[in-house]
């Protein structure tokens, strides 16, 4: 996916030189590393150019034709724009692009479909699930009755038998499909029949997988679930934001739940780049990029696989895979920092039944879209399935770190990120 040129931003250099050389640094931390953390992407120049727009500076608080502020006509075109492809793209019959964030998309369907007190059903942190699913830390378990579900300890995939039996006994008023760090397809029309059984509302997180999605990679959630949110980065390839997908008979709990419920003036300049973002997400090639992104993980983890590594789950149907290194006496944390050193990054991450604390952890979580987004395939892959291989087995070898940073260096360079943009 091609990058178009952007004019360099010589203002900050001439107004703010600290800010300008932090940008830089950036810059320069991503065209000469390896990015495979799996919620992280670049999205393309013309996002960036939005995201960077005098749509910054505009207050308007409310929805097209309903705003608090005058001087929104554009502001309205924008968002309009915004819904309407969204509304193409998923096939939904109403969506809300205003969220600042998924955790706040998240938040919002909670306040608009149960009470404080109720019984939220969710998959386990530990487990693959995310903070607003009913963690300890999150408004989420805070506000809630939270009733986990984990995944089957033999095949660590999701046990739809065991799913149903805990719906059954604890009669939840909402459970919420979906992950952060699950690498295998989930099945939303079970979940579906799960929830009508037991009277609960649906809601599918797809953060993870909405690239995959709407390309048809992934089966949707949407013709199945009452509420289905998601972030516009990470698979989608947009900017850093959050969006709600509902039946039409939820659109105005969720509309108001967002504003004025939860969150002021919405971000238009955002807006405007989730539009961008939504519009090649429709183009053929979109598609070709997320086939290569699972293409690109598969072969990933059949390496890391074969160099002696256990997979969580056996492997990956997704962007993304979860390695156990509890059988190689190595920590996430360890392995994270190891791999940080030569220009490889990951995140440290739990996996199922862990013995670790989570910022210890026994895991590493490993994606492709931003190395996809360079333009790196199969061979590549392998190449640096090995090169994590060889690290890892030889933590604290200065001379391995010195040849596998060069080899790293050596790939970044052949697969340049934005070779146009400049601060």
């Amino acid at each position: 996916m091609g990058e178009e040129v952007v004019s360099e931003i010589s203002e900050i250099q001439k107004i703010d030189p600290e800010i300008s050389e932090a940008l830089k640094a950036e810059l320069k931390r991503e065209r000469n590393t390896l990015e495979l953390i799996a919620s992280e992407n670049f999205t393309s120049v013309p996002v960036l150019e939005a995201q960077g727009s005098v749509l910054t500076n505009k207050y308007a608080e409310g929805y097209p034709d309903k705003r608090y502020y005058g001087g929104c006509e554009f502001a309205d075109e924008v968002e309009n724009i915004a819904r309407n492809r969204a509304k193409e793209l998923f096939i939904a019959d109403h969506v809300n692009v205003q969220p600042h964030s998924g955790s706040q998309a998240n938040m919002a369907v909670y306040f608009a479909s149960i009470k404080p007190g109720d019984t939220v059903m969710a998959l386990e942190l530990s487990h693959g699930g995310h903070l607003t699913m009913g963690a300890p830390a999150s408004f989420s378990g805070q506000l809630y009755k939270v009733v986990p579900y984990t995944v089957d300890k033999e095949t660590e995939q999701l046990d739809y038998d065991q799913i149903r039996e805990i719906a059954r006994k604890n009669k939840p008023q909402i459970i919420v499909a979906g992950a952060s760090a699950y690498p295998r397809l989930t099945d939303f029309v079970v979940f579906a029949e799960i929830a009508a059984e037991v009277g609960a509302y649906l809601m599918t997180d797809i953060a993870h997988i909405a690239g995959l999605v709407v390309t048809g990679l992934h089966p949707s959630p949407v013709p199945y679930a009452d509420f289905v949110t998601t972030t516009t980065h990470k698979t989608l390839r947009g900017p850093r934001g959050g969006l709600i997908i509902c039946k039409e008979k939820y659109a105005s709990a969720v509309d108001k739940t967002i504003f004025p419920g939860i969150q002021g003036g919405p971000l238009m300049h955002v807006i405007a780049a989730k539009a961008v973002a939504f519009k090649q997400a429709m183009a053929p090639e979109f598609k070709t990029y997320q086939q290569q992104v699972i293409k690109n993980a598969r072969i990933l983890s059949d390496t890391v696989r074969e160099e002696g590594f256990r997979l969580v789950a056996g492997g990956t149907d997704t962007h993304l895979f979860l390695v156990d290194l509890s059988g190689n006496g190595l920590t996430g944390a360890k392995a994270q920092t190891a791999l940080d050193a030569v220009g490889i990054t990951v995140n440290k991450n739990t996996i199922p039944f862990e013995t670790q604390s989570p910022m210890v952890t026994s895991g590493i979580r490993v994606g492709t879209p931003a190395v996809t987004t360079r333009g790196m395939k199969e061979a590549e892959m392998q190449h640096i399935g090995k090169l994590i291989s060889r690290v890892l087995k030889n933590i604290g070898d200065e001379d391995v770190q010195k040849k596998v940073s060069g080899e790293v260096g050596d790939l970044c360079r052949r697969f340049p990120l934005y070779p146009s943009l400049e601060y």
